[in-house]
């Protein structure tokens, strides 16, 4: 029977959602140098969520915060320790090598430390906004041979911790589903409203320790299955026409083919 509930919650630094990205000269990426990054929203919801899963008296030991990339992904580590998190783990690498990371690495990386820090409960967003890949969390429930629940927009643990129960947003409405722990769970945006971090919180978060850990000590190899043919802008909309009635906008549709 689970006792109590350790919640690991992925965290992704991205370029800020407000931020138009642009196209690198080389057309192989975005440019980020420069650019306003921010803790992927999707992310930010589960730790709004394991937060106030302890808030609701659920037996909460441990809310763990990961995040891969290089140093400046401590950024979202301490506002993830700011919202509440209770510790954070740092997957060490270069910024080329975070930008190569296919999904399984990630998912053989986290499913490492799932099992170190006796994890029962993932909580992850479905996507990252600047890769919208959503396969991580799919993966890893497999690589953990746990059942998962994805688009997730509430999150509903029984007192016992016997069964986690799920809506999930799908095509024409919701869908309820319920499981066992331990189990992997991804975000979708319905999920919460996260909280603004106290000043007295973001002091202490920049005093907690941030354990680094690398993907050789994880004993995952980096493999590169795909590569980056182009990346290029989406094409400028044209502008629209203004018509009189029906009819005229009847006789451009048929002028157009359509």
């Amino acid at each position: 029977m689970t006792r109590s509930l350790r919640i690991l919650v992925p965290v992704k630094r991205v370029i800020d959602y407000a931020v138009k990205p642009r196209v690198r000269k080389d057309g192989k990426g975005i440019e980020k140098a420069g650019v306003k990054h921010s803790i992927n929203p999707f992310d930010q919801l589960c730790i709004e969520e394991a937060v106030r899963l302890r808030e609701r008296k659920v037996p909460v030991e441990a809310v763990v915060a990961v995040s891969a990339g290089p140093p400046k992904c401590h950024e979202v580590l301490r506002t993830a320790l700011a919202m509440g998190a209770d510790k954070a783990i740092h997957v060490d690498m270069s910024q080329e090598q975070l930008d190569a990371l296919e999904p399984l690495t990630l998912a053989h990386a986290l499913a490492g430390i799932a099992r170190e820090e006796k994890s029962n409960l993932v909580l992850l967003g479905k996507q990252a906004i600047d890769s919208d890949q959503g396969q991580t969390g799919q993966m890893l429930a497999g690589l953990l041979e746990w059942p998962q629940a994805t688009q997730a927009s509430c999150v509903e643990v029984a007192s016992d911790l016997e069964v986690v129960k799920i809506t999930r947003e799908v095509d024409g409405g919701a869908q309820t589903v319920e499981a066992s722990l331990p189990m992997v769970v991804t975000a979708d945006l319905r999920l919460n409203e996260p909280r603004y971090a106290a000043l007295p919180s973001i002091m202490k978060a920049k005093k907690k320790p941030i354990t680094r850990r690398t993907l050789e000590e994880l004993g995952v190899e980096d493999r590169r299955t795909m590569n980056v043919l182009e990346v290029k802008e989406p094409p400028t909309r044209q502008a629209g026409q203004k018509v009189a009635d029906v009819a005229e906008m009847v006789a451009k549709i048929k002028a157009l083919g359509v």
